[in-house]
C-alpha cells in the first residue's frame, strides 16, 4: 500500500515576547504566512489551529490539551526543559531546537567577560563613575594580566565551546575541553577532558568556562568541591545555564577570595531578586541573560525553522531534532 506524501503546511504560528519571527518570515519571498502573538492568553488562544508552532519560553505543556493539530514545534532557543518529552513523543509531535542560532554571539560574549576579568575593565567603569584616575603604578592590587600563554577550560564542547574554543586558541590561549560525550572534539589543538578527570582539570585551569546545556549531569556541576579545586587565582566564567552553577557556593568562594573573580549571565532564578547577594561582590561581573542577544537571531532560527517544515512535508532529515 502507498502512503501518501505527508499534507503541506499553510500556516505558521509563532509566540515569543521579544523575537520577531512574523517580520523575519516577510522578509523571505515566497514564505508562508505566520501570525504571531507575544502572551500565554493569546497562544492559548491560537494554538488549536497550529500546525507549526515557533515559540519558547512562553510553552506550557497544558498547551498540548489545546492542540490537535500540532505536528512541529520550533523551539526558538537551545533549551527545551520546559517541554514535556515524553508527551511529544506520544502524539507524534516533532520538537526541535535552536541550537547554534546564536554560537557565535554566546561565544563572542563568554570571550568578552573573559577578557573583562583579565583586564579589569570592570573596575575600569566604577573608577569612571567615581571621577577616579587608576594608572600605572599608582594601584597597589594585582597587575592586570594578559591572556597569552594562559590555560581556558571550557566545560561544554558543542557549537558554542568549539567556536568559543577557536577564539582563545587564535589569541594564544592553552585550551582544554570537555563534552557529555566521549567522542573526539572538534577542534584541533584542544586538549580532551573526560568527567573523571574535571577536577583535576579545573585545578589546572586559569579560566573555566560553562557553555553546557542544563542537564540532571550539569546540573550544580560548579558546586563547593569544584570550586575548591580552583587555583586561588582562577576565574569562572558563566554562559551556559544558572542552575550548572550553585550560587551559595560561587558566593562563598567569591567572599573568602577563594577565586579571583568570575562573570555571569545566567542565573538561578531569573529576573535575579534585588536581594540576592551577587549584586554586591566587587569581583563579579554580571550580565542579564543577554550573552545570545544578536541582531541575526530572527534570520537564524527561521534558517532552521524552514528546513524544517521542508522536511516535514517530504519526510526529510529535521534540523537539530529532539523528538
Amino acid at each position: 500500500m502507498t502512503r501518501s506524501p505527508p499534507a503541506p503546511i499553510s500556516h505558521i504560528f509563532a509566540a515569543h515576547e521579544y523575537y520577531d519571527i512574523r517580520a523575519e518570515l516577510e522578509k523571505r519571498p515566497g514564505a508562508l504566512p505566520c501570525t504571531q502573538v507575544d502572551t500565554f492568553a493569546q497562544l492559548e488562544q491560537i494554538v488549536p489551529e497550529a500546525e507549526v508552532l515557533v515559540v519558547s519560553m512562553l510553552w506550557q505543556n497544558s498547551l498540548l490539551e489545546r492542540a490537535p493539530k500540532l505536528r512541529l514545534i520550533q523551539s526558538i532557543s537551545s533549551g527545551v526543559e520546559q517541554f514535556d518529552l515524553d508527551r511529544l513523543k506520544e502524539r507524534g509531535i516533532r520538537l526541535c531546537n535552536a541550537r547554534g542560532a546564536n554560537a557565535s554571539a554566546v561565544a563572542e560574549h563568554a570571550l568578552a567577560l573573559l577578557l573583562n576579568l583579565a583586564r579589569r575593565l570592570y573596575e575600569a567603569r566604577d573608577n569612571q563613575n567615581r571621577a577616579r584616575w587608576s594608572g600605572t603604578g599608582t594601584d597597589q592590587r594585582p597587575r592586570l594580566r594578559e591572556l597569552t600563554g594562559s590555560t581556558v577550560l571550557i566545560i561544554g564542547m558543542g557549537s558554542i565551546g568549539d567556536q568559543l574554543a577557536r577564539l582563545c586558541l587564535a589569541l594564544g590561549l592553552q585550551v582544554s575541553g570537555m563534552r557529555h560525550s566521549p567522542r573526539p572534539l572538534d577542534v584541533p589543538g584542544v586538549t580532551q577532558v573526560d568527567a573523571a578527570g574535571l577536577h583535576a582539570a579545573i585545578s589546572q585551569a586559569d579560566y573555566i568556562v560553562l557553555t553546557c546545556p542544563l542537564t540532571e549531569q550539569t546540573t550544580g556541576l560548579m558546586n563547593q568541591a569544584a570550586f575548591a579545586a580552583m587555583k586561588p587565582d582562577a576565574c569562572l566564567i558563566n554562559v551556559a545555564r544558572g542552575r550548572v552553577v550553585e550560587e551559595a557556593a560561587l558566593v562563598d568562594a567569591l567572599r573568602a577570595g577563594r577565586i579571583r573573580g568570575a562573570a555571569i549571565d545566567t542565573y538561578a532564578t531569573e529576573p535575579l531578586p534585588p536581594q540576592s547577594p551577587l549584586w554586591t561582590l566587587p569581583n563579579l561581573v554580571m550580565t542579564s541573560h543577554v550573552a545570545g542577544e544578536t541582531q541575526f537571531y530572527e534570520r537564524n532560527v527561521v534558517d532552521i525553522l524552514l528546513q524544517n517544515i521542508t522536511a516535514i512535508e517530504t519526510g526529510g532529515t529535521l534540523v537539530n531534532q529532539i523528538i
